[in-house]
């Protein structure tokens, strides 16, 4: 069965963005290589974001899509034509997750933001976490857990560091 996966970068205090949805403080830390992403990439065939996450990628990418050889569905609210890259689904999320998880194929990956995240995390429906935590303490912005009533029960699977950047791989007890 196919495993639904997080793979992120946070600040040390918990935050994934800038409260103007700004990365710049993640990009000036310094890595190793790609830290870990190539490698992650090749085991997701299918990739889930919110419609928000999907906006600003797509700004930052100047419309280039950048992930044309996996599937792609972002969750939205409200309708919107699909595109050669991306199907938009206003489904309900667990649901939808089920389908897929059903079919052949290798990881999904779920990018975010915030709140897609904070649903897939209440509703227990990550299997593994992968958290780069950067040493940058940013004080305010986009919290990569929101509060909440919900719970995750977590086992460390490995850790490794990419220069100034740790990375945490979790399984999720359930």
């Amino acid at each position: 069965m196919r495993k639904a996966v997080v793979f992120i970068a946070q600040s040390i205090d918990g935050y994934i963005a800038t409260k103007e949805d700004s990365l710049d403080w993640l990009f000036s830390v310094e890595g190793e290589g790609d830290n870990g992403y190539g490698e992650f990439i090749s085991t997701v065939d299918t990739i889930l974001m919110g419609k928000r996450t999907y906006d600003w990628l797509m700004k930052e990418e100047d419309g280039k899509f950048p992930y044309p050889d996996k599937k792609c569905y972002v969750f939205s609210r409200s309708q919107h034509e699909d595109t050669e890259h991306v199907t938009f689904i206003t489904e309900d999320i667990g649901r939808f997750l089920s389908h897929l998880k059903d079919e052949e194929g290798k990881n999904i990956w779920i990018v975010g933001g915030g709140d897609v995240l904070q649903t897939f995390f209440k509703e227990s429906l990550v299997d593994e976490l992968t958290l780069t935590v950067a040493p940058r303490i940013i004080g305010e912005g986009i919290p990569l857990f929101k509060s909440g009533d919900y719970q995750l029960d977590l086992s460390l699977l490995g850790t490794r560091t990419f220069n100034q950047f740790v990375e945490l791989h979790y399984k999720v007890v359930k």
